[in-house]
């Protein structure tokens, strides 16, 4: 059974890294392994024996790969794909029924009706009784918005996580009550806690937009499709941003190992006189490495701005106000005056969202152009630096 399992995470791997959309930013691969792993707890913490155990770790592994159709009916594509792969090595009819139900058993609504159904289903949803809750929740979130054109404001979102887990979840074997149960009111205490506030906050701004309505010269109140538009935008321009720097400092410290290892192991042989071969090889794995490091430092560099402005600028429109660069000199009182002088001209103030969302595409551009010359870099380096030691040990065996 282990050679199964094993076989099943290699196929999963693959099946959803090849054929799952990039905007399942949720259900995908790394809940799948979240899930499997929290499986095997509950199971270890559970006492059930080992084929029971290796049926639910299947079971886990397949759960999700339905997604690779759409988020609808994924259930019943996981069966279909997980059916179809075990019919294929050998699995028994009455084991292979066992996994579609366990699968099953995670569709939303569902209620348990044995122990491993229990244990799949809570190892499910582990993320609400983890530390990285609204971290993990905030990709269902995004997934939402890219899948379902479904886009919900804080206050929505927080309201839709409060009533899920005071109303629609709970944990169903002891294992998970004891593990995550504690965590789960933690993370229920702080989104009411976070809802509390911005209830607070909304009502100051809603008091305040009523006597601002008093105002001869307010400012016109935009349009919510101009507002959700820039905020989306926005919004995504950022995540790449993350995004891009999160694969900079994985290539970054990736080739920091690679030079470490290199200083400590090849470097240290080239004194002896024998080991002459081993310069050229060497010395390009290393220079593609630290290429690799440079380029990936520049892809995360900030640039550094005046961060001044003048009066003139303000008055004819050229200062974005909205990018600390350009502002964090100046005093406080300067700040305020300009601030109130764009919030009274709309123009302006859309001017400025334009310009701030053109200047972060600038700033993405830059950085997955530098990112995918690392890449190429570090592609490119490896398969020489890999050919280049075949040809020298080829030829040091002739000599």
């Amino acid at each position: 059974m282990n050679t199964l399992i094993a076989e099943v995470e290699k196929y999963v791997v693959h099946l959803l890294n090849e054929n799952l959309n990039s905007s399942y930013t949720y259900h995908n691969l790394a809940h799948t392994q979240r899930v499997v792993e929290k499986t095997g707890e509950l199971a270890e913490l559970s006492g059930i024996d080992r084929v029971e155990k290796d049926l639910l770790l299947i079971s886990a592994w397949f759960h999700d790969t339905g997604f690779i159709k759409g988020a609808e009916n994924h259930e019943e594509e996981s069966i279909k794909i997980a059916r179809e792969f075990l019919s294929n090595h050998e699995t028994s009819q009455d084991e292979i029924e066992i996994i579609s139900d366990l699968i099953s058993a995670t569709k939303m609504g569902h209620i348990p009706k044995n122990q491993l159904e229990k244990i799949i289903r809570d190892a499910d949803c582990a993320h609400i009784g983890s530390k990285n809750y609204n971290d993990i929740s905030e990709l269902l979130r995004k997934e939402w918005e890219l899948t379902a054109n479904k886009t919900l404001s804080e206050a929505e979102w927080l309201e839709d996580n409060i009533s899920f887990l005071t109303s629609k979840h709970k944990f169903y074997s002891d294992e998970a009550l004891m593990s995550w149960d504690k965590a789960k009111g933690k993370n229920l205490a702080q989104l009411l806690k976070v809802q509390k506030k911005i209830t607070q906050e909304n009502s100051k701004l809603k008091q305040k937009k009523e006597e601002l309505n008093f105002k001869k010269n307010k400012i016109e109140l935009p349009e919510r499709g101009i507002e959700t538009m820039f905020r989306v935008a926005l919004r995504n321009h950022i995540t790449l941003s993350d995004i891009a720097d999160t694969k900079a400092n994985i290539l970054l410290s990736v080739n920091a190992i690679i030079i470490s290892l290199v200083l400590s192991n090849l470097v240290s042989k080239l004194d002896n006189p024998s080991n002459d071969y081993l310069i050229w090889p060497t010395a390009i794995f290393a220079l593609s490495t630290v290429i690799s490091i440079v380029l990936s430092v520049l892809a995360t560099r900030p640039n550094v701005t005046s961060g001044k402005f003048t009066k003139e600028d303000v008055a004819n429109k050229k200062v974005n106000l909205l990018f600390f660069g350009n502002f964090h000199k100046m005093k406080l009182d300067e700040f305020e005056w300009a601030m109130h002088e764009m919030m009274q001209d709309r123009d302006y103030l859309y001017g400025s969202l334009t310009k701030d969302l053109y200047f972060l595409g600038l700033v993405l551009n830059r950085k997955y152009s530098l990112l995918r010359l690392t890449y190429t870099v570090f592609m490119v380096g490896i398969i020489v630096s890999v050919i280049s030691f075949a040809v020298a040990f080829k030829f040091s065996g002739v000599a």
